[in-house]
């Protein structure tokens, strides 16, 4: 390799690193922005976690996301100088980024086995990503579409969708405000398929530029709604979990998960892993195995949300007390009956059930 070829891909990789980290610096402050708009627009309206859509009337909110999109846009940048091998695990600063901006503007604590659970989180993801197999980089839409559309990605696919459905229409309305993995789980599982519409779209743009149209197939169009359907999907479950958890643990459970399944998505819709040594499948294996446990031990650090007064005291409706007689029989008296001393008032139903 000649001295002015090997310069070349130095400062090419250079220019990568440097948007990469960029990219990870604004990624990061954009959760704090936006959790600081969200919570502003909470306080005087329906929260994002309970289906309220206050925060799009909110400036900072849509600050955060413009910031969020200029770091997007550098990280798509950076993978058209650097390899992914570089660039990938480089998000991983992200989540140092909003820790550190969480501990001191929202004054969210971040615990020491959340620390712990931070740093495996990054070696896992980190693992995978320097052991995942590496990509043939497809030339044209038409060639992405046979290989979106064989039977191993559509089973895939199938299966996002399934998990994804079972997720938003089951699992949210019972434990998306107590299960952080519902919400979260919900971005990282449709984000994999968003990266890999994304990747479509974005080689039918290189292609329109370098002459070759692409706007004329129908699979072009297809791509880019199935991408733009999978960013809102995200956006609206990313806010949802970043008003009701705590921002030091969504930022790296989702980097983990997102990771993790994009580089799954792409080894299954690329055949990446064929012919690899059973080294490398060994450490990816490892890998999942960190991610599991530092996602794991974030979870189980989790502050809980302090209850307000009005939740834990109001009644439900009909209050019901329960009567304690002399011998030892209980009798049911309902809201309108007249409380004496021996009465005992149960206002919450699940403090008995």
């Amino acid at each position: 390799m000649s001295g002015g070829t090997s310069t070349g891909l130095f400062a090419d990789n250079l220019k990568g690193v440097l948007l990469a980290v960029v990219s990870s610096a604004f990624i990061g402050a954009s959760f704090i922005v936006k959790k600081k708009g969200l919570k502003r627009a909470g306080a005087t309206g329906s929260r994002a976690g309970v289906g309220g859509y206050g925060y799009l009337k909110e400036p900072l909110w849509w600050i955060g996301m413009v910031t969020m999109i200029v770091g997007e846009i550098a990280n798509f940048v950076a993978y058209m100088f650097a390899p992914a091998v570089l660039v990938t695990p480089l998000g991983a600063l992200s989540i140092i980024v909003s820790a550190v901006l969480a501990h001191f503007i929202l004054k969210e604590k971040l615990q020491r086995m959340g620390v712990l659970g931070c740093l495996l989180c990054i070696v896992g993801s980190t693992i995978i990503v320097l052991h995942a197999p590496e990509e043939e980089t497809p030339t044209s839409v038409n060639q992405i579409w046979e290989l979106a559309t064989q039977p191993a990605f559509l089973l895939y696919a199938a299966s996002a969708v399934a998990v994804s459905l079972v997720l938003m229409l089951h699992c949210s309305p019972r434990y998306g405000q107590t299960n952080i993995m519902v919400y979260v789980g919900i971005c990282s599982v449709i984000g994999s398929l968003t990266v890999m519409s994304i990747k479509a779209v974005g080689i039918a743009i290189k292609l329109t530029i370098e002459g070759i149209n692409q706007a004329g197939y129908f699979q072009t169009w297809i791509f880019a709604m199935v991408a733009v359907s999978c960013i809102i999907t995200q956006l609206n479950y990313l806010n949802k979990a970043l008003d009701t958890f705590n921002t030091a643990m969504v930022s790296p459970i989702y980097y983990a998960m997102f990771t993790t399944l994009t580089i799954l998505a792409s080894a299954i819709m690329f055949k990446d892993w064929s012919g690899q040594s059973a080294s490398s499948i060994a450490s990816e294996i490892c890998g999942f195995i960190t991610v599991l446990s530092g996602t794991t031990v974030l979870h189980s650090t989790r502050d809980p949300e302090p209850a307000s007064a009005a939740d834990l005291y109001t009644p439900l409706s009909p209050q019901i007390y329960w009567h304690i007689q002399e011998n030892g029989e209980v009798s049911v008296n309902k809201e309108e009956d007249l409380l004496s001393r021996d009465f005992v008032a149960i206002v919450r139903q699940d403090y008995f059930v």
